[in-house]
């Protein structure tokens, strides 16, 4: 027999609440009560016999506090709080038809502050006498894998197609525990959400979602009501969950500053917006820092990058990342990813920093699902060669946690896995020339052929996409070897030829940029004849990697 815990009306976190007519309501603080408990047969509402879960934290989005032996808690809320759990070991919340977690309550009374161009939240009437938060028991391993997404940034409709047929469709039935995108989810047409999340759920594994500059509501007033849309669909804008030894931080480091009317002619309205962690995400941090041991794996996930190379700017970088790093005092085991910049980027952060551990603090910069914005011509199945500005295909990452060790491994969209390289060959003549490229072959920088005198005085470039600071990479070719090559920062030869090419069906905004991980070295001296040319790159998480290409040198004239 279903029974509501201690005979009172509840309301589970996934439940719709009375609608309560517009109007203005005070910003009055009530306190909401509730219970998380082990929920047996998986029908999200507490029956006779199933217990509270006890030290479960539940938060306001400012303070944490940890049910009791019986699984109940009491938090403060006002009329713009989102109440959420953090997700323990060994145990997962529901998910919603689209595969989106259910680990949450919105209590807005009066709803969104104004009506906006794109839905926002309904108005949710008064606090329900309790709110239940229902979680089932899960074998959960110590050791998972987990997909990594940044930026799958569609524009169209017809992107969004690209994303189905480029990513989503290869890992169909995959084994990872859960997904997450790191913001810029849609690209400002906030419609197309529901689409875009039937399409993600296909995967078949939970996902969590990181919010971008790219789902705003651009005609919001500030900051505290910019992100309406992306908490009806997904709810608090920043959380945590736990799997397995690790604890997952989703955090929002974009704080909208305004940007005026949205209009038919101008649907940005002008946003502008800055990279920052706002004080009270800060509070809640700190909050549940204090309830984790420093012996676990702490894995944050956010959107705009802490620090990249080459720029601090103030809509690109977190400008507060230092009051993150001194909140993490001496902890060891930390990763932080971000997408944003559609360039891949590997940072490890000392005492010169501002952090304080006993280990580099690892973030990296993913590469992201579309590439240069969808940009580039089209392939065999009709989708966009979508290369970064930094010459990496638009691809995914998967994470593998093994207790409190973690590694990241790059996938090319549409590609072997073991595709984790470009080789390309330059001579003199070719680099800095950008008018000549209508008088050489397509691909010709690519090319192993050339004459003994190109030869002499041609260099091998190697674009390790995943690669960074710690990355090592060396060549062998015609008995000579292994040569090592040096990390330089220039531009990558191939994408280079390819923004020449095919400028028109590349975004006005799209520019090569300096590559992260390319290197190179003078071939050695090489008479004529067919030799093979062998990298060996070892990564930053220490896997070895081999490519080959084929060189003809001949006496004469290619």
């Amino acid at each position: 027999m279903r029974k509501a815990a201690k005979g009172k009306a509840c309301v589970t976190h996934w439940a719709a609440t009375a609608v309560l007519a517009f109007g203005v309501v005070p910003a009055v603080a009530e306190e909401a009560r509730g219970t998380v408990f082990r929920d047996d047969n998986g029908n999200g509402v507490r029956d006779s016999g199933e217990p509270g879960i006890a030290e479960v934290r539940v938060s306001n989005g400012r303070e944490v506090t940890l049910t009791d032996a019986d699984g109940d808690y009491r938090i403060e809320v006002d009329d713009q709080t989102i109440i959420f759990v953090t997700k323990p070991t060994g145990y997962m919340t529901p998910v919603n038809a689209d595969m989106l977690p259910r680990f949450h309550y919105i209590h807005q009374p009066a709803g969104s502050p104004k009506r906006m161009r794109y839905r926002g939240i309904d108005p949710t009437g008064p606090l329900p006498e309790r709110i239940d938060f229902p979680l089932t028991r899960v074998d959960e391993p110590a050791v998972f894998d987990a997909i990594l997404f940044a930026d799958p940034q569609p524009q169209t409709e017809a992107e969004l197609d690209y994303i189905r047929d480029d990513v989503i469709a290869e890992l169909v039935g995959t084994d990872a525990r859960f997904g997450m995108t790191m913001g810029d989810i849609l690209f400002d047409d906030l419609a197309m959400f529901p689409r875009y999340n039937r399409l993600i759920a296909r995967m078949g594994v939970p996902w969590y979602n990181v919010p971008g500059n790219h789902e705003m509501n651009l005609d919001a007033d500030g900051d505290s009501d910019s992100l309406e849309t992306f908490k009806r669909h997904f709810g608090p804008p920043y959380y945590s969950f736990e799997v397995g030894d690790a604890v997952f931080f989703v955090l929002d480091n974009i704080v909208y500053q305004g940007g005026g009317e949205v209009t038919a002619d101008n649907l940005r309205g002008n946003g502008r917006y800055i990279a920052e962690l706002s004080q009270d995400q800060l509070t809640w941090l700190g909050n549940e820092l204090a309830h984790i041991p420093d012996d676990r794996l702490l894995f944050f996930a956010m959107h705009a990058p802490l620090e990249i190379a080459g720029t601090d700017a103030p809509g690109v970088t977190t400008s507060n990342r230092r009051a993150l790093f001194e909140m993490l005092g001496q902890r060891e085991h930390l990763y932080a990813v971000a997408g944003h910049t559609h360039t891949v980027e590997h940072r490890y952060f000392d005492a010169d920093d501002g952090f304080a551990g006993p280990e580099p603090f690892h973030h990296h910069v993913l590469s992201t699902v579309s590439g240069s914005w969808w940009s580039g011509p089209f392939d065999e199945e009709g989708v966009p060669v979508s290369w970064q500005r930094d010459g990496t295909p638009n691809g995914y990452h998967i994470l593998t946690v093994d207790g409190v060790d973690m590694s990241v491994r790059f996938k090319a969209a549409g590609k072997p896995a073991d595709y984790q390289m470009r080789i390309m060959f330059d001579v003199a003549h070719h680099r800095n020339r950008d008018a000549a490229v209508r008088d050489s072959r397509p691909g010709e920088m690519l090319d192993g052929r050339m004459t003994v005198e190109q030869a002499y005085g041609a260099e091998v470039y190697v674009n390790l996409f995943d690669g960074g600071p710690r990355s090592k990479v060396e060549f062998s070719v015609g008995g000579h070897g292994p040569i090592a090559m040096e990390r330089v920062a220039r531009l990558d030869p191939a994408i280079t030829e390819l923004h020449l090419r095919h400028a028109d069906v590349i975004k006005s905004w799209v520019q090569p940029q300096p590559s992260t991980h390319l290197w190179v070295s003078r071939l050695p001296e090489l008479g004529a004849g067919t030799h093979t040319l062998t990298v060996r790159a070892v990564d930053e998480f220490g896997r070895t990697h081999h490519a080959h290409r084929i060189m003809e040198i001949t006496p004469d004239a290619p």
